[in-house]
């Protein structure tokens, strides 16, 4: 069975808060545990409105405080945005506590704008050397050598797993020369994932992480108890990619009736583009789907994004996809 796992971008609510939003995210990743989840992980967002997930280590110690089973991790850490050394003492840090249960899924993206670069102090050629900087990574998580002299303390040790994340061929390249496991951004950008996932398992290196390719692919699904409810609240969704469009940095907005009153017919074939790997249906239809999107990518684990402003609403999507998927007969008790 393929395994299911959720990815959270802890979204601000119209009428609500940031508070509001990183408790929902944590009782979220608690629901998910009980419905059988792989893991559940959040993503670094910066200068982002409606986006609580920025200080990505702080937020995925307030989930994992809260669960025991789930992996919990990082969907993920922009590497360029930070040294090697400090990411090893974080995670190492949240590996020391969470009982080694915690992932670190990394991208080569800065995850804002290039104004918010600067705000960040941040080199844009610091990219350059995201290859480099995944391999020291990985050696601050391992053990330490005899005579050396710098350690990364929590960190050393842990050997934290890593992941190589991207929706380009550079990140599927980089993953099957390293033997490491690969998720592919296909609930946001679609265009490259059938080459890159063909791309990472023809190359792919055995490693002492990794015997052979895993890869995780990112895919939008909204489930509800009918196609026409889950149709309607899938605008939610639509409205917030036709605001990145648009440039508009907006709280996440309830749904409405008809998304085409919305936006235009230009941003709707812009958006449509960004969320071609999309899913939206009662059970019967997402079971279709997702058989389908599987049968496609071969993935070994989903990753879902089930972005809906009602809380309850989307408590019960992550529960319907656990159910026809057979997640949620699996779950421990």
């Amino acid at each position: 069975m393929v395994k299911l796992s959720i990815l959270e971008l802890g979204r601000v609510r119209e009428g609500s808060d940031t508070r509001a939003a990183l408790d929902l995210a944590r009782d979220l990743a608690v629901h998910a545990e009980r419905c059988g989840y792989e893991r559940f992980w959040v993503a670094e967002h910066h200068n982002m409105r409606g986006v609580s997930t920025a200080a990505t280590p702080v937020v995925i110690s307030h989930i994992a405080s809260a669960t025991s089973r789930i992996r919990v991790g990082a969907g993920g850490v922009m590497l360029p945005n930070h040294t090697p050394y400090v990411i090893a003492e974080q995670f190492g840090t949240l590996a020391t506590l969470y009982n080694g249960r915690i992932d670190l899924g990394l991208g080569r993206a800065p995850g804002t704008d290039q104004m918010t670069m600067r705000a960040l102090r941040v080199d844009p050629m610091k990219a350059e050397r995201f290859p480099q900087d995944v391999i020291e990574l990985q050696g601050w998580l391992d053990e330490a050598e005899e005579g050396q002299k710098i350690v990364a303390s929590p960190g050393v040790g842990t050997k934290v797993p890593l992941w190589i994340l991207g929706s380009s061929l550079f990140g599927a390249q980089l993953a099957s020369q390293l033997g490491l496991p690969y998720g592919f951004a296909s609930h946001f950008a679609p265009q490259a994932l059938d080459v890159a996932l063909k791309l990472y398992r023809e190359r792919f290196q055995p490693s002492e992480a990794l015997e052979k390719p895993y890869a995780l692919v990112g895919v939008n699904v909204i489930a509800a108890e009918t196609d026409e409810e889950a149709r309607r609240l899938a605008t939610s969704q639509q409205m917030s990619f036709a605001n990145l469009v648009r440039g508009a940095r907006r709280y996440l907005m309830p749904p409405i009736d008809d998304i085409d009153t919305y936006w235009t017919p230009a941003e709707k074939a812009q958006a449509a583009g960004m969320l071609e790997c999309t899913i939206i249906g009662g059970p019967e239809t997402v079971k279709k789907g997702l058989d389908a999107f599987i049968e496609r990518t071969q993935a070994d684990e989903l990753m879902i994004v089930s972005d809906m402003y009602d809380p309850a609403k989307r408590f019960r999507s992550v529960e319907i996809i656990s159910e026809v998927m057979g997640a949620k007969e699996k779950a421990p008790a």
